[in-house]
C-alpha cells in the first residue's frame, strides 16, 4: 500500500548511488548476494536475541535491495537478476519470522501463522505477475521493475516496518504476527479480486 508513495522518495538517492557503484564496476548480482547474506545474518541474530543487531543488519538488508535495482538500471538489467530480487526478498521476510521462532520458541505458533500469510501473499503475487506478463501487461507505479508488481495492503513496505517491529519489541510478535498476518490474508483475498477483474475474459 506504502510502496507506490515511498518509491518516489528513495529513488533519487538510490539512483545517485546505483550510478555511483555501476561506475566502479560493481554488479547488480553481487548487491543482491551480499543483502541476501546480510539478511541470514539478520534471521541468525533473532535466534540468538541479538535484536538490535538484527535490526541494523535489516535496514542494511534492504539498502541493498534497492541497490541491486539502481545498479542494474545503470548496466542493464537481467531476467536473473529479477529472478534474484524477487526470490531473495522472501527468503529474508520468512527467515526473520523462522529466526525469531528459532529464538523463542513459546511463540512458534504465531511465527508459523506470519509465514503461512506470507505464503499466500507471495503466491498470489508472483501468480498475478506470470499471468500479467503472458498478457503483456505493465506497470510502473512502484518503480522499474522486472515483472508486474500488483499491490495490496501489505507490499514491501508494510512487511519491513513490521520485521523491525519485530526487532524493536519482541514481547509484542505475537499481537503483530497474529495482526499482519491476517493483513495479509486481505491482500491476498484483494489479490484473487483484481485476478479475476483482470483475467476473467
Amino acid at each position: 500500500m506504502l510502496d507506490a508513495y515511498l518509491r518516489p522518495v528513495i529513488d533519487i538517492p538510490l539512483a545517485r548511488a546505483g550510478r555511483a557503484l555501476a561506475r566502479r564496476g560493481v554488479h547488480p548480482d553481487a548487491v543482491s548476494f551480499v543483502g541476501l547474506g546480510l539478511g541470514i545474518a539478520a534471521a541468525a541474530a533473532l535466534a540468538i536475541r541479538l535484536d538490535w543487531v538484527a535490526l541494523l543488519l535489516l535496514l542494511a538488508n534492504r539498502l541493498c535491495d534497492g541497490l541491486d535495482g539502481a545498479v542494474a538500471r545503470n548496466v542493464g538489467g537481467s531476467d536473473l537478476g529479477g529472478f534474484y530480487d524477487i526470490v531473495f526478498d522472501f527468503l529474508f521476510y520468512s527467515g526473520m519470522v523462522f529466526g525469531f521462532a528459532l529464538g523463542r520458541p513459546d511463540h512458534a505458533l504465531a511465527a508459523s501463522f506470519l509465514i503461512f500469510s506470507f505464503v499466500g501473499t507471495g503466491a498470489s503475487f508472483l501468480a498475478f505477475a506470470i499471468v500479467a506478463a503472458k498478457r503483456g501487461l505493465a506497470t510502473e507505479v512502484r518503480g522499474k521493475k522486472a515483472f508486474f508488481h500488483v499491490g495490496g495492503l501489505t507490499e514491501g513496505t508494510e512487511t519491513i516496518l513490521v520485521l523491525a517491529a519485530i526487532c524493536l519489541f519482541p514481547m509484542a510478535f505475537d499481537w503483530i504476527a497474529f495482526g499482519f498476518g491476517t493483513l495479509c490474508w486481505l491482500t491476498t483475498a484483494g489479490r484473487i479480486v483484481a485476478a479475476q477483474r483482470a483475467f476473467g475474459s
